[in-house]
């Protein structure tokens, strides 16, 4: 029976844990999470009251495109979640002040981050006359988006990203995508050797991704460059490339079903970490998320989530 669960303030639940498992059952599945193939620039899953798109990693464990809602929230709305449903968890990050003194003995206010949740219902679990409309609505707007072309605006964020970073971008004939750090470089095959339209975008996007690492940037160069390959610190730094990849295809309403690798190895080699770290997956959709913003040219300032994803 579906019950009025809403914010939880304090829990004792192990949400890195629960996370993780979530994504080590994908795996385990040949499901590769964060290759999530999201499609039109009306996927995702959002908040019905907000309208905000929950963050990156709740899009990658929701099980639904659309809206969700707490149980008070549809209430609100004149719907009523039908019984029997299971709720799902949305994260966030809600951040505590303490005092502190520092060395001269003065009080300083110091901000530090707790993980959070809210339990959620997608709207094929409400019903309600109201909710039957807001259904119908949400259609409209989808068959509206449909003709949005993603290509174009691929290409020009991804130019505006270079420009203002004075990157330095090459194609050629090869086998081989990468970033050079130090000669900030991206280098990608000529665009006519992918299949797909969207293969090629992916991987421009992972690169695009990696160069953020930069001091200055995103700031992660430092642990990545002294990474070994295999490396915790280095499938991180692909983690945060793959999971940024997928989420700049994403806001720019390009579908991203392509031929992904699947292979027993490649999904062997990330649950063997996540089994290590259940940190892991966490820290590295935060980074991902953050080098999006930056590749977007968006806010990046730290901030309290506590009233977004809910």
């Amino acid at each position: 029976m579906a019950k009025a669960n809403e914010k939880k303030t304090e829990t004792k639940k192990d949400l890195y844990q629960i996370i993780t498992n979530k994504f080590i059952e994908a795996l385990e599945n040949g499901i590769i999470p964060w290759q999530k193939p999201w499609g039109g620039v009306a996927g995702g899953a959002y908040n019905v009251v907000s309208k905000r798109p929950y963050s990156y990693l709740n899009q990658l464990c929701l099980k639904h495109e659309g809206a969700y809602a707490t149980y008070k929230q549809w209430k609100e709305k004149g719907g009523q979640v039908r019984k029997g449903e299971h709720a799902e968890m949305v994260v966030f990050w809600k951040f505590l002040k303490t005092k502190e003194k520092d060395e001269d003995g003065e009080e300083k206010i110091k901000r530090f981050p707790i993980l959070r949740y809210y339990n959620v219902f997608h709207i094929s679990q409400v019903e309600g006359d109201k909710i039957d409309a807001l259904r119908e609505k949400m259609e409209d707007a989808k068959n509206i988006n449909k003709g949005f072309e993603p290509i174009e605006k691929a290409e020009e964020v991804f130019r505006d990203y270079i420009e203002r970073e004075g990157i330095k971008y090459e194609e050629e004939a090869s086998d081989r995508a990468y970033y050079a750090p130090m000669r900030d470089l991206i280098h990608l095959p000529e665009r006519t050797q992918f299949k797909l339209v969207e293969e090629f975008y992916s991987t421009l996007y992972h690169e695009t991704t990696h160069s953020t690492m930069k001091k200055g940037r995103c700031d992660r160069e430092t642990d990545t460059l002294l990474a070994s390959f295999g490396s915790e610190n280095y499938s991180k730094e692909e983690l945060v490339a793959e999971m940024g990849a997928g989420m700049a295809l994403n806001k720019l309403g390009i579908d991203t079903e392509k031929s992904f690798n699947n292979s027993t190895a490649y999904i062997q080699s990330w649950l063997e970490v996540l089994r290590n770290d259940k940190k892991f997956i966490v820290s590295a959709a935060g980074k991902a998320e953050k080098a999006v913003k930056y590749i977007f040219n968006e806010a990046t300032e730290v901030k309290d989530e506590g009233n977004e994803d809910n």
